[in-house]
């Protein structure tokens, strides 16, 4: 099987996202300029601001990058309670491989950024596959998950995945449908 091949800009990106995590593991978020993450990066200004407005950005496309990934790498649409199990098991251990950097987002108090994306997808997944549901549900989802992994994370991701998704995914299953 042969892959597509990562286009240029993606690796420009990944450069960027790179650098401001390293930085951020060094200095306070506040701190760190532009500048200095183009140096970081081995990149130009202009470079930075053909793809990112701010440094916000680059951490709002560190979260569209893994889901997409996450995305591409799932071939199943959840059909019962299991399915859904496996999928919240996958969410988490993707999460917990990814944990440095959210403690860094975390650290930096940009947390608020990680539930607006969550709200965000939530809210558009419900909208296309499941109209006409509550409009509250999206939202209930993305804060149960927000909040469940940003716990889970002030314990360093210690508990065990599977126990937390079965909680989740039995919170979810406890609603009358």
């Amino acid at each position: 099987m042969q892959y597509a091949q990562p286009a240029p800009e993606d690796y420009t990106r990944h450069y960027i996202v790179t650098a401001l995590f390293k930085l951020m593991h060094e200095y306070e978020y506040e701190k760190i300029a532009v500048t200095d993450i183009v140096r970081k990066a081995g990149v130009g200004r202009a470079t930075f601001y053909r793809y990112f407005r701010s440094k916000e950005d680059v951490i709002i496309y560190y979260f569209e990058h893994n889901t997409r990934e996450f995305v591409f790498a799932r071939r199943i649409y959840p059909r019962c309670r299991e399915d859904y199990v496996q999928i919240v098991t996958d969410v988490l251990a993707m999460f917990q491989k990814q944990k440095e950097p959210f403690k860094l987002i975390k650290q930096a108090h940009l947390s608020d950024l990680y539930l607006d994306f969550l709200n965000q997808n939530f809210v558009r997944t419900f909208e296309e596959e499941h109209p006409g549901e509550n409009p509250y549900l999206p939202y209930l989802y993305a804060g149960m998950l927000y909040n469940v992994s940003m716990k889970w994370l002030e314990g360093d991701c210690r508990e065990k995945i599977g126990l937390l998704a079965e909680l989740i995914v039995d919170a979810i299953y406890t609603r009358e449908v």
